[in-house]
């Protein structure tokens, strides 16, 4: 089962050859799989410099995030009527289209990376908001009256007990907000900036360069699931305690 997703993978990639190669498309409409790999190679040194810049974008658009997310979600479950007020601003804030938000980000943090750091923040903050409250309140009530006939106070109950239950939702949370920061930041770079994946994909088109389109989408992809992978490492090993290694 486990080599289930890469033979999938491989039966695509041969189809995708195949149908390039017997249907005389073009390839600067649809590039076969082995151009678009001899492409990425090639550019390999250009794709890992642009990489790094939006790898950067991501990881410091992540930590704001996480540093708005995470006391707004504390504040919310220590005062929940709170939510009724903040929870149609927080809805509203993913329900405008984030391409929408691009031009303005421009205008206010300029064509530098502050713009995109915002966007990837934007992407990432609500699913870690939503995990993190949602873990806060999914604390079993025998445990918190257990802890109460104990003599905890609410402080060592919320470190003892809320914290860690939180830990798996706010991880989740994470991971998930982390596999689709690239959106945020290559939104950005697409409307305006000067350096990054997405501004090499803008460049590239513009040059008929499909083939290195694609090569940009594969780095995008590698980018997206490192991310994942590591914190769903980071997740195993903190949690280890619920018995899952």
């Amino acid at each position: 089962m486990r080599r289930l997703p890469a033979i999938l993978l491989g039966l695509l990639l041969l189809l995708w050859e195949g149908g390039c190669r017997l249907s005389g498309l073009s390839p600067l409409i649809l590039p076969p799989p082995s151009s678009v790999a001899a492409a990425f190679w090639t550019h390999l040194p250009l794709l890992a410099s642009q990489a790094l810049t939006t790898g950067g974008e991501i990881l410091a658009g992540s930590a704001l995030a996480l540093a708005v997310a995470l006391p707004l979600a504390l504040l919310l479950f220590l005062v929940p009527s709170l939510e009724a007020f903040l929870a149609p601003l927080l809805v509203a804030s993913q329900a405008i289209p984030v391409f929408a938000l691009a031009p303005l980000l421009i205008l206010w943090f300029g064509y530098g990376p502050g713009s995109k750091v915002v966007m990837a923040a934007i992407v990432v903050f609500f699913p870690i908001t939503v995990s993190f409250l949602a873990g806060l309140r999914d604390c079993d009530d025998d445990y918190r009256n257990l802890l109460r006939l104990l003599g905890a106070g609410p402080i060592r109950t919320f470190v003892v007990l809320h914290l860690p239950w939180s830990l798996p939702f706010l991880l989740a949370g994470l991971k998930a907000g982390l596999s689709v920061a690239t959106i945020g930041a290559v939104i950005g770079e697409w409307v305006g900036a000067k350096a990054g994946l997405g501004y090499l994909m803008i460049q590239a088109n513009a040059r008929l360069q499909t083939d290195l389109v694609f090569a940009a989408v594969l780095a995008l992809t590698f980018m997206g699931l490192s991310l994942w992978i590591a914190v769903d490492r980071l997740e195993r090993r903190l949690l280890r305690w619920k018995g899952g290694e």
